[in-house]
């Protein structure tokens, strides 16, 4: 497959390192030669220094023969002119970093294509939504729901009062549990377990369940003294913050701790609902967030442009009785520092981003794909063909590569948890985990 990426900042280079490793055939395109020169020399693809908007360097690019053309420069408008350009020059799908929410609303997407764009993508938006799926289950660092909740992955950190600990998983998560254990992070090691591995305390630990089987979950790990998130502190009023603000349910309260007295007048503005209060003032100091009620606040949440500015604040914030927080990581190097320090859910747009857009690479019958950060793992959703080898034989006779697990399935809207005897159906959901795998393998099983 060839892909031409224009722009190698955050979002374009992470992609390409990615894709390069999985053997793509990637062109990179960008008009500063800092950008490009580190990538070009340490991973095996082609760097142009040009304008992407540029109709000779597109043609020198083989814009015409791309299979997917992603424009993820900082400046919106050259993305989307690149990608109509492309699209132009015989590009078989284009996709676009915006940074206008109003652009990504369904009843724009039409518009956007005739343009030549025929996906768009908002990081902000994407990385909202991660958060309110955090805040919403304050004792789960991730969740991820396929259909609507039909099935429903948790990641869980396991404490004192787990009651699954140090036995090993055929005992405690056989064919007749609520529940699959389908991949644990211990230390700096991503685990697909086995039935003869067992949980350790302060795995952070992904079931996978169904929606009413939560509280059991629950249950389970030891998490039932947990208090549902209701009051929200976020320290930064980004885009970010603001999206998150407006996606909120209508039963959370946020304060939002805005250094720039000018941004606070911004955010009065755009916030009209008394829900919402803004506060200008620096959210590492101590006197502040306890004047604002820190010790009585269920969630903090630190997004603002610097990461070690987030993981120290929420440590603070866990050091003043906080137990949820949330922190905006978006250096790669950080990640998993934030999560030995037991930061909590972290949150990395550029990720997130590189996850929507590698779906889009993957063979029709792919319809989701989540990178678990924290873990190094992929999630994704597979839809089997009529005589896919996944399909012909029971799941403990199908020979599956190694770092590769089944979650579970959704047949007919309704969630089905995997066992050895169990036989995928063609037009099932089948929820996929792996682990140093690459993706085109697994896809080959369900073609």
């Amino acid at each position: 497959m060839k892909i031409i990426i224009a722009g190698a900042y955050a979002i374009g280079t992470y992609l390409a390192e990615l894709l390069s490793r999985n053997k793509y055939d990637i062109t990179l395109i960008d008009d500063n030669p800092e950008n490009l020169e580190k990538i070009g020399r340490d991973f095996d693809l082609l760097t142009i220094e040009a304008s992407p908007t540029s109709v000779d360097t597109l043609r020198h690019a083989a814009a015409d023969t791309a299979d997917l053309f992603i424009a993820v420069t900082p400046d919106e408008h050259q993305n989307i002119v690149a990608c109509s350009l492309a699209k132009r020059l015989g590009a078989k799908r284009t996709v676009a970093r915006v940074d206008t929410y109003e652009y990504v609303l369904a009843d724009n997407q039409e518009l956007f294509r005739k343009m030549g764009v025929d996906s768009i993508i908002y990081p902000e938006s994407l990385a909202a939504k991660d958060i309110i799926n955090g805040l919403k289950m304050s004792w789960v660092r991730q969740r991820w729901d396929v259909h609507d909740g039909a099935l429903v992955m948790l990641g869980i950190k396991l404490r004192e009062g787990c009651q699954i600990l140090n036995r090993p998983l055929r005992k405690i998560s056989g064919p007749d549990e609520p529940y699959h254990v389908v991949a644990i992070k211990r230390g700096i090691d991503t685990i697909i377990p086995g039935g003869n591995d067992m949980l350790q305390l302060n795995d952070l630990t992904y079931f996978m369940t169904t929606k009413n089987y939560i509280p059991y979950v629950r249950k389970i790990v030891g998490k039932e003294h947990y208090v549902d998130v209701k009051n929200v502190m976020i320290m930064g009023g980004g885009t970010t913050a603001v999206r998150t603000v407006n996606t909120m349910p209508d039963y959370m309260d946020a304060k939002i701790i805005e250094s720039d007295e000018h941004r606070c007048e911004q955010l009065n503005e755009l916030f009209e609902s008394e829900d919402v209060l803004v506060i200008n003032g620096d959210g590492r100091d101590m006197s502040l967030l306890t004047e604002e009620g820190i010790r009585s606040t269920q969630a903090f949440v630190a997004l603002t442009n610097n990461a070690e500015t987030n993981i120290l604040a929420c440590l603070s914030a866990k050091r003043m009785g906080v137990r949820k927080t949330v922190a905006m990581v978006e250096n790669i190097d950080y990640v998993s520092m934030a999560e030995s320090l037991d930061i909590g859910t972290i949150v990395n747009k550029k990720v997130i981003a590189a996850s929507h857009i590698y779906q889009m690479m993957l063979d029709a019958n792919v319809h989701n794909v989540k990178f678990l950060m924290t873990a190094n793992a992929d999630v994704a959703e597979f839809v089997p063909v009529q005589g896919s080898k996944v399909t012909r034989k029971p799941v403990r006779e199908l020979q599956i590569p190694r770092g590769m697990t089944i979650g579970g399935v959704v047949r007919n809207g309704q969630g089905i948890l995997v066992s050895g005897n169990t036989v995928i159906e063609p037009g099932d959901t089948v929820v996929v985990f792996c682990h140093n795998v690459d993706m085109r393998k697994i896809e080959k099983l369900f073609n």
